[in-house]
């Protein structure tokens, strides 16, 4: 991983929760700068960022607002979702990571080469959401 990759890395977890970049610029961003996917991980705080030959890197991010529930809901998430996609009036990453973590949403991963992200609670239990076309 070089220092201009780990860079933008920074950047892109910047935007996301200060809101200067939406999930489909991100995306764009990171693939353009090489990167395979990304995973945040709600309980430790941080967001690993992938490269295909294995290299990582990983940042601190902010933490969830509190504990993640026990129960996990997809409906939940999967409204989330659909809200953030649909920039709802008053959306914000922030508002997004406490109903997920309220719905029992550990944490996620982003697969650029599957189109997807996986959702995933304590249990293992996850969702399944396929990037829009």
């Amino acid at each position: 991983m070089n220092a201009q990759q780990t860079s933008i890395a920074q950047t892109c977890l910047a935007a996301s929760h200060d809101g200067t970049m939406d999930f489909p610029s991100i995306v764009g961003t990171l693939i353009a700068a090489g990167f395979e996917g990304y995973a945040v991980d709600y309980r430790r705080g941080t967001g690993i960022y992938y490269l295909p030959d294995g290299d990582s890197v990983e940042l601190p991010a902010v933490a969830a607002p509190g504990p993640v529930a026990a129960i996990f809901r997809a409906d939940a998430i999967a409204a989330a979702v659909r809200e953030a996609q649909a920039g709802a009036p008053g959306y914000s990453y922030r508002g997004f990571c406490e109903t997920v973590t309220a719905a029992g949403c550990a944490g996620y991963m982003v697969s650029f080469p599957g189109r997807r992200v996986v959702y995933y609670g304590r249990t293992a239990e996850s969702h399944v959401e396929h990037f829009p076309q």
